[in-house]
């Protein structure tokens, strides 16, 4: 069993979260919560969340993934696949603010996890549905990972006007965004139950979402009809756009204002463009960035990296050595703010793990549950929520749901 830690009330205490949803995208959602103080119980199948099982491992049912992911969170374990678990779905809605989950309409309303359904026994319920394609589009019914997100919203793309060739993030870069979206929208409508005294029903689509993202800064010039230029936001879409080879390895060089330019620009010997009209503003550079950047892929080699990060900060000129993730553990301002620490888990030992990098009146947010075992919080939480302890030995009559 987990052994909470005890902290300084954090901002979501008061906000409870029913956690239907699996894999990455709904799980970080309610993650980002959960730090910030909200009590989420993730309701699990008999098997528990895929992720659980995802190698290698220590034991069964806890991956790497998992622990992070999951952790200052409670697990139950319900076969919403039963006509009897679906009734204690409707029931243990009453005990919270929040039911979010991932499910395809068709799955959701099979499942009985739908607001109709829900709110039926909980008026005040907020039901937040995460889909890959909005309900009101042809697209409603496709299955969508992060992948397939990727390339319908036009990221992908992004990496062809670049290289040539699409790409994929190495990241599930989709899920994470999307992640945030979602747990900003579940903030959003539980403000306005707590103003209104209404539930309602929130729905984040992938697709979508990720469709505004990309054209945030892409959309620019083509915003304009007739498009003044074609999409994409010249800077970011540059094939010079990159970590430049130093002596000795990779750095991010990157002078931006008119005085880190004139500074740069003279250190490696060009004052006569620091001088030129035409590179002298934010904007005219925009237009020149991929000669401006060839001056700096020319220069970067002739110093290490150690000796360009000096320069740089001397000058004040961003700059920042590429990283491995490996790296980041010795990173000494990581090291020097405390977000990276090793700690260890009642079932799974020692463990590597950050901390929510938000804090709050100065403090940090700290770890107050380890990630939970499948179905460890059962019991507990239909307490909670009023269920007899007879109707919690029938409940638990699947020994998995009480593991």
């Amino acid at each position: 069993m987990t052994t909470p830690t005890q902290s300084a009330p954090l901002p979501l205490k008061a906000l409870r979260i029913l956690d239907l949803s699996t894999v990455v995208m709904g799980p970080y959602a309610s993650h980002i919560l959960a730090e910030m103080g909200a009590d989420v119980v993730k309701l699990e199948p008999p098997a528990g969340d895929q992720v659980r099982h995802y190698r290698p491992q220590r034991s069964q049912s806890m991956s790497g993934m998992f622990l992070s992911l999951h952790r200052n969170k409670r697990s139950i374990v319900l076969d919403l696949k039963s006509a009897d678990d679906r009734a204690v779905l409707a029931r243990l809605s009453r005990n919270f603010d929040v039911v979010l989950h991932n499910f395809r309409p068709n799955v959701a309303e099979r499942l009985g996890a739908t607001y109709a359904a829900l709110s039926a026994a909980n008026p005040k319920i907020i039901v937040c549905k995460i889909y890959g394609f909005g309900e009101g589009g042809p697209y409603a019914d496709r299955p969508a990972y992060d992948d397939v997100i990727q390339a319908s919203s036009g990221l992908s793309h992004l990496f062809q006007k670049v290289h040539g060739v699409p790409q994929y993030v190495p990241s599930m870069v989709c899920d994470k965004i999307v992640g945030m979206q979602t747990a900003t929208a579940i903030l959003a409508a539980y403000t306005r139950r707590l103003t209104s005294d209404e539930g309602g029903e929130v729905e984040v689509p992938m697709f979508e979402t990720m469709v505004a993202f990309n054209l945030a800064e892409n959309l620019s010039a083509a915003a304009f009809v007739p498009p003044k230029a074609q999409i994409g936001w010249a800077r970011n879409i540059s094939p010079m756009r990159k970590p430049f080879k130093t002596k000795d390895g990779f750095c991010c060089l990157l002078p931006y204002s008119n005085r880190n330019w004139q500074d740069f620009l003279t250190f490696v010997g060009r004052p006569e463009v620091a001088a030129d009209p035409a590179y002298a503003t934010l904007a005219d550079r925009a237009q020149r960035i991929d000669e401006l950047y060839r001056i700096v892929e020319a220069a970067a080699v002739n110093n290490t990296t150690a000796e360009w990060l000096a320069f740089c900060e001397s000058k004040g000129i961003p700059a920042a050595a590429v990283n491995s993730l490996d790296a980041l553990w010795t990173d000494p301002h990581l090291q020097a703010v405390g977000l990276l620490e090793q700690t260890t888990h009642p079932t799974e030992g020692a463990y590597r793990m950050y901390r929510s990098p938000v804090k709050f009146d100065g403090q940090a947010t700290v770890l107050r549950r380890h990630a939970p075992n499948l179905g460890e919080h059962t019991g507990e939480v239909l307490r909670e929520a009023g269920f007899s302890e007879q109707e919690i030995k029938v409940i638990l009559r699947n020994p998995a749901k009480a593991a």
